[in-house]
């Protein structure tokens, strides 16, 4: 961790808590540049509703064909017709209603990560839509949940699959008033895929070389996307700060961004901002995992930088693709010729984000992590794993028995992390997912506070998930 007084060379920041200031400087100097990335936000969705606080939208997974490469159209499956697939926005305290349409070959559903919504809207296996089906999903946004969030399909032994065919879209959920100065914001969604000569996505058969290594480390593509592109530019100016909202929808790949010559300063992750912003100089981001970054334009004007994914040994030694240890760039950073923007005023205090109270934790689990299974069982639609309280407060223990790391995923429900292998978190935070290395162990504390019904946790490698690395949870 940086100091803070080397924060203070990067920004200039607010003492007060409050929302009540401005970044300095004209805060239209920005526009210009901002015409000239090529990178694409993915479309925010049509708000069907004239109600009140009510956001109406229409979603359909369907096969498509798109150019997912240069010169190469590639037959997908699309949520509206486009990968990633439309934005959704809303505000704390918003009613959401969405109308899907399965109009895929096969079930599906729709899984909307992250959010604190009832059992029955959570898209996971236990409510599965036909092919030709329809479901509306519909919820209320919970006060105090803003964040990034992303949705995707979560049908029984085809999440993998499904999503890797092109079916994953953004959810950004924003509070009443923002801690932050306005700034230019960037959606970052990260993912990889794999293509055969003709364009065509390339998904291994089951019992060949292929399909056994994707089934032990998860399927990872040679070609890296942001927001559906390959290798993109934004646009900064010297000085300028942006945010920037991170999703890692990948199957199984854990990015470790850096910026070589840089450091970000993290705001947030899962379950929305930190209390206290936090310099780095790179981000882990495990699969499903999502980060919000503030970054800051440190070069000159009209010079140029790189985000990249830095090598990271999340493998089996056994399955270690041969060029695991090289870096891989993933969009360019182009600074334009205008002089420095103005220094911009950021709150050393974000939020209060509540203690959960350990002595209140009536129940203390382990869920063990090993190849394949959690506490030696593969998944049974048809067995409770656990059985919760609506309204305890639960200490969970994970650990990973095997020699690679699992990215583990409670529906339904943000935890705070205790602390990794007895070494305390030193930051409060909310999560949904937390990695875990090869042969270590994290302890969460998380309160079933509403909610009840049948909830999911699994590996997010989806093919561990889809192999059977998952459990059920019951609230009642």
């Amino acid at each position: 961790m940086i100091r803070w007084k080397t924060l203070l060379f990067a920004f200039a920041w607010s003492t007060s808590t409050g929302t009540d200031f401005l970044p300095l400087g004209n805060g239209n100097s920005h526009a210009d540049v901002a015409t000239q990335d090529t990178l694409k936000n993915p479309p925010t969705f049509v708000n069907q509703s004239s109600a009140p606080r009510t956001i109406e939208v229409s979603l359909t997974a369907a096969p498509a064909r798109l150019a997912l490469q240069p010169g190469k159209v590639t037959d997908v499956w699309a949520y509206n017709g486009m990968v990633p697939g439309p934005t959704l926005e809303a505000r704390e305290g918003d009613k959401v209603i969405i109308h899907f349409k399965n109009n895929l070959p096969e079930t599906s559903t729709i899984h909307w990560h992250g959010l604190h919504i009832p059992a029955d809207m959570d898209g996971s296996p236990f409510s599965p839509v036909a092919p030709g089906g329809k479901k509306d999903y519909i919820f209320t946004i919970d006060a105090g949940t803003a964040g990034t969030f992303w949705y995707h399909p979560h049908p029984d032994v085809r999440t993998g699959y499904q999503i890797e065919k092109g079916l994953y879209g953004a959810i950004i959920v924003r509070p009443k008033l923002d801690p932050l100065p306005a700034m230019p914001e960037k959606l970052l969604i990260l993912s990889d895929n794999r293509f055969l000569r003709n364009g065509a996505i390339d998904i291994s058969l089951p019992h060949t070389l292929g399909g056994m290594a994707d089934e032990e480390n998860g399927r990872e593509g040679n070609v890296m996307f942001v927001n559906g592109q390959v290798m993109p530019k934004i646009n900064i100016r010297s000085g300028e700060v942006q945010r920037w909202r991170v999703v890692n929808a990948g199957a199984a790949r854990v990015y470790r961004l850096a910026i070589p010559g840089q450091t970000f300063v993290q705001i947030g992750s899962d379950g929305g901002l930190f209390e206290h912003p936090q310099e780095i100089k790179e981000l882990l981001l495990a699969n499903s995992e999502r980060a919000e970054l503030i970054v800051r334009g440190t070069g000159a004007p009209g010079s140029a930088a790189v985000l990249q994914t830095l090598p990271y040994d999340r493998y089996m030694p056994q399955t270690r693709p041969a060029d695991w240890n090289h870096a891989r760039n993933l969009l360019a950073l182009q600074y334009s010729d205008e002089p420095p923007a103005p220094t911009t005023r950021l709150p050393r205090t974000l939020r209060a984000i509540p203690i959960l109270d350990t002595t209140k934790a009536t129940v203390r689990r382990v869920l063990v992590l090993s190849q394949g299974m959690i506490n030696n069982r593969a998944m049974d639609m048809n067995r409770i794993d656990v059985s919760a309280k609506l309204g305890a407060t639960e200490i969970w223990t994970i650990e990973n028995v095997v020699g690679m790391d699992h990215p583990f995923h409670l529906h339904g429900y943000q935890f705070q992390l205790l602390d990794r292998n007895g070494i305390p978190e030193r930051d409060r935070r909310w999560k949904d997912t937390v990695n875990i290395p090869k042969h270590e162990n994290v302890r969460f504390i998380v309160r079933f506070d509403a909610n009840p019904g049948k909830w999911m946790y699994h590996c997010h490698i989806l093919d561990h998930e889809d192999h059977g690395m998952m459990g059920v949870l019951e609230i009642k």
